[in-house]
């Protein structure tokens, strides 16, 4: 079970070959993002910075998901965003969330079929604190994604938990 060796039949057991290294790296990549993934938190690129630093601390999460009219990804907008948007005199009623957002294509995604491990290196390597996790789209002759799901720190962190409660090597 804790993968040293194998079993064949009419040829018996023998050494796989593998150190312990290489086995909890194939371990550590079959935790893939649909299975540890939470409920995404959208709003639309029409809504009011009002509307977004409420749906923020309602929802108590760090960063949304901007979906434009047909429900695709259009944005991201963080807490940092908002903060600097809220400083100075403007009615945040009047300013739409679509002005301080980042933009479709700098957007950084990933997948369901992705492994957590690849998920968590896309964090570190860009700074950010959630990865939207989409799913591709043909719209006509281009491809639009549609938010499915999000991937976070704590996301990781406790896949990487629960993967340390059930290693066996």
């Amino acid at each position: 079970m804790s993968g040293f060796l194998d079993a064949r039949p009419r040829v018996g057991y023998f050494y796989t070959g593998k150190d312990s290294n290489q086995l909890i790296k194939e371990q550590v990549n079959k935790k893939i993002v649909k299975d540890y993934k939470a409920q995404p938190i959208v709003i639309s690129e029409s809504s009011s910075v009002y509307d977004g630093i409420c749906t923020l601390f309602l929802e108590d999460v760090g960063t949304l998901f901007v979906v434009n009219n047909m429900g695709h990804l259009a944005g991201v907008v963080s807490r940092k965003d908002l903060l600097r948007a809220a400083l100075g005199k403007q009615n945040l009623t009047d300013i739409p969330i679509s002005i301080i957002m980042t933009r479709m294509p700098n957007i950084i995604t990933c997948t369901a079929e992705e492994s957590l491990l690849e998920a968590a290196k896309k964090l570190i390597d860009y700074q950010i604190d959630s990865l939207p996790v989409v799913r591709a789209v043909q719209n006509g002759n281009r491809t639009v994604f549609e938010v499915i799901g999000r991937v976070t720190k704590t996301t990781i962190t406790k896949g990487f938990v629960e993967f340390g409660n059930e290693v066996t090597i």
